[in-house]
């Protein structure tokens, strides 16, 4: 059991006249309507620390607290290698299932607590995400200069993406598994990626003719007659760019339980709420990131051996 969280929100002009119920519902839809109703009457949900009723109305700048009890967290592979370390960065292998941030059922099962646990004093912070089911390179910044460059490098990195040409400071290479494909041996995917609804969450990402630009640069490593291995370097760092991207061009991640042939969620029941992003079963890893040194500005790259199923025939460690 974890110790509990405190979860705040700050009401806005737009919210202010709704009930405390109608607002937690129609917010976070994870939950049922009879469920925020229990957890308003059993005081979990607070205004300067005083319970409030389910029908109490709004206002604008009201601050509330849902004070959620400790609960147990799904069990989730809470090890990982470090890949490289100095004074100013860290890399390390994250081992899919593992969340990077707190979300959902994970507060301390998350790559965050793990290294303050392991770095209590100074733990490095992640300065990019990679989705729970995803595994690979992911690289922590471990002092000031380090977590403002990398930041600064990411954002060039994505303004210069709409230029295959243009220098960009940081490379992330992936690799997937698709199905049996006809994708040509090198492809570019420029599919516009934005918010959608969805029925628990309120929004997620997906490919949307309103979103916004990006691009994933393929090519196809291996081909079996039931799978295709690729390799992708994205040159924009969209939420789960390379599942929608794959799923956009007709080629969804094998095993991924939310995006189908389009890169929008996969239909379900009216009866059922669907995937999730964090749902995992997918193959993706980040294999390869090249990057200049925060500090020196010296060529660094840094590479994650491939798990048995995203690795070439007879390399097992490529």
């Amino acid at each position: 059991m974890n110790q509990g969280w405190i979860y705040t929100d700050r009401i806005t002009a737009t919210d202010a006249g709704l009930s405390v119920l109608d607002y937690y519902t129609s917010r976070y839809r994870h939950s049922s309507r009879a469920e925020w109703r229990d957890r308003i009457l059993s005081g979990q949900i607070r205004q300067h620390d005083q319970a409030i009723a389910p029908a109490d109305l709004l206002r604008a700048g009201q601050t509330l607290t849902y004070h959620r009890p400790p609960w147990q967290e799904p069990e989730v592979p809470l090890e990982f290698e470090v890949l490289y370390e100095d004074q100013d960065l860290m890399a390390i292998a994250k081992p899919a299932g593992l969340p990077v941030l707190p979300g959902g059922s994970f507060l301390t099962h998350t790559l965050l607590h793990q290294l303050k646990l392991r770095y209590s004093e100074t733990p490095p912070i992640p300065v990019h995400r990679l989705g729970r089911g995803t595994s690979g390179v992911m690289v922590l910044g471990r002092s000031p200069l380090a977590r403002s460059v990398l930041s600064r490098q990411l954002r060039e990195s994505t303004a210069a993406a709409s230029d295959p040409k243009a220098s960009r400071p940081i490379r992330k290479t992936y690799r997937a598994l698709i199905g049996p494909s006809d994708l040509p041996d090198s492809f570019t995917i420029t599919t516009a990626i934005g918010k959608v609804d969805h029925p628990l969450l309120g929004y997620i990402y997906a490919a949307s003719p309103t979103g916004l630009s990006a691009y994933s640069d393929g090519r196809v490593i291996h081909r079996a007659p039931d799978s295709t291995l690729v390799e992708i370097t994205i040159r924009t760092g969209r939420p789960h760019q390379i599942r929608i991207h794959l799923a956009a061009a007709g080629y969804p991640l094998l095993g991924d339980p939310l995006y189908g042939i389009g890169g929008t969620p996969r239909q379900v029941e009216p009866t059922e709420t669907g995937a999730v992003p964090g749902d995992i079963g997918y193959h993706l890893h980040a294999h390869r990131l090249a990057l200049p040194h925060p500090r020196t500005q010296e060529p660094l790259v840094i590479v994650c051996p491939a798990p048995a199923a995203l690795a070439l025939p007879g390399s097992p460690t490529t």
